[in-house]
This record gives structure tokens, C-alpha cells and sequence, in this order.
């Protein structure tokens, strides 16, 4: 979940792509031809312009053709205008879960992409690096059916000391040399043909990305946490969804 939407709380981690049949272990991993970019948000005008401008310099660097898609969900605010600059937009009116809204953008993006496409998640308040993109995929060269990255507080310094203390212990304590318990939506990639074969995201109010990593690994796909796959997020303690990062914030300092 996140403060935004989906972004998940930094806690241990515990049908078939269109024609394409599922990879089975020991088989060879196509080679990616395609990304594509999820990101909801709800009244995010002041925030999606510098998250999607991170995205879009991501996606130049990595070489192959690249598509993003907002999923507005029900926003007062402009955001719709705002992201339409630097994105595809989908409007969102009804109550629909984050896993609902998440699973339409992406499901939106793959319809027109190709079968061996990267599917990547990220936060309206959160601003990836230029190597994100191809971050993810030198893992999914590697053999990844998904790559659930980290995520840095982006502004620490609005935290009291002792919250971030408390923050900074608990991420740490399911980190180790080279990989993590962690699951961020924030921060998020897997395989198009994978993400299709399990339903995409869960319909959960929140939690989805422990949800699809849950469904990818009872499907038999492999599922990597590197720590050199990192974004940075918002510090905020008043989010758009509960039980995201922001609560925790805000719980770590009752």
C-alpha cells in the first residue's frame, strides 16, 4: 500500500499472457521488447509531474519503447491535466481497491504492447532514478520473473528523530548483504506474461504487491529482492489510502 496508493509498508515479504504460454523453471528467459509504467494517484497535481519526469528519463535510457499510464482515481485536484502532459490517463470514478486500479493501468498498457513487455509500478509521490528502468532489467536478464526494489525516504528530515530512528531499524532489520524482505509497490517490476498468467494484482484495499509476489510464487516464478534496485518516496504522515507508509509513519511516533 502506499501513501499515495499502494506504496506497502516496509514489512518481511513473506491466466496466461496473450497466446504466450508460461515460462517453467529451467526454461529459457526471453529477452524483454517492451516497458510499461503504472502509477495511481488520487489528488496528486502538486507531486505526479516530478515523479513522471523521473520516469520518462528512466525509461530513455533504457533503449527500448516504453509506455506510461496514470490511473486517476476519482481526483479533485487537476491531477488528471497535470499527468496528461507526460502520460496516458485513465479516470477512475468508481470505489475500486488499489490492486483494481493498479491491474487496470497495467492491464490498459500491455493490450497494445508486446507479449515479452516489463511491467513496472511505481507512487505518484515517489521519484525514481535514471537507472530504474534498467535496473529492473538486468535482473530480468538475469532470469527474474519479478524484482521487488527498495525504497528510500525521499525528504527524512520532515520525520521527528525518533520516528525515523524507529524507521530506519525496522527496514533495516530485513535487510541484509545484497537483499531484502521487503516489498514495495512503489517499486515494483515483473514479467507482462507472468503478471497475466496469476490475474495481475489481487482486488486488495491494500498490500497488493505482497499479494502478486505471493500469487508469482505459487505460480512458480522467480522472484528476486536485490538492494541495488532503489527509488526514493515521500516522507509524508497523512497518505491517500490506509494502512500505506504514511500510517506507519504517523504509527511510529504514537
Amino acid at each position: 500500500m502506499s501513501g499515495q496508493h499502494g506504496r506497502t509498508r516496509p514489512v518481511a515479504a513473506g491466466g496466461a499472457a496473450r497466446g504466450a504460454a508460461p515460462r517453467r523453471a529451467g526454461e529459457a528467459t526471453a529477452a524483454v521488447e517492451a516497458v510499461a509504467v503504472v502509477i495511481p494517484a488520487r489528488d496528486e497535481a502538486e507531486r505526479i509531474g516530478t515523479c513522471l519526469r523521473s520516469v520518462r528519463v528512466a525509461l530513455a535510457g533504457c533503449g527500448l519503447p516504453g509506455a506510461v499510464c496514470v490511473v486517476a482515481d476519482r481526483c479533485t485536484d487537476g491531477t488528471e491535466a497535470v499527468a496528461a502532459r507526460r502520460a496516458e490517463v485513465i479516470g477512475n470514478g468508481a470505489a475500486r481497491t488499489i490492486g483494481e486500479l493498479r491491474t487496470l493501468g497495467a492491464r490498459h498498457l500491455l493490450a497494445r504492447l508486446p507479449d515479452r513487455a516489463w511491467l513496472l509500478s511505481t507512487d505518484a509521490d515517489t521519484v525514481v532514478p535514471p537507472t530504474w528502468v534498467t535496473d529492473h532489467l538486468r535482473h530480468a536478464r538475469r532470469g527474474a520473473d519479478a524484482v521487488a526494489g527498495l525504497v528510500d525516504l525521499d525528504d527524512p528530515e520532515v520525520l521527528p528523530g525518533d520516528v525515523l530512528c524507529r524507521y530506519t531499524d525496522l527496514v533495516g532489520a530485513g535487510t541484509g548483504v545484497g537483499r531484502h524482505r521487503h516489498a514495495y509497490a512503489a517499486n515494483l517490476g515483473v514479467r507482462a506474461e507472468a503478471f497475466l498468467q496469476v490475474g495481475g494484482f489481487p482486488a486488495v484495499p491494500s498490500g497488493e504487491e505482497h499479494a502478486l509476489l505471493a500469487r508469482l510464487r505459487a505460480a512458480g516464478r522467480r522472484v528476486v529482492s536485490p538492494t541495488d534496485v532503489r527509488a526514493r518516496t515521500s516522507a509524508r504522515t497523512e497518505g491517500r489510502a490506509v494502512g500505506g507508509l504514511a500510517d506507519l509513519l504517523r504509527g511510529l511516533g504514537a
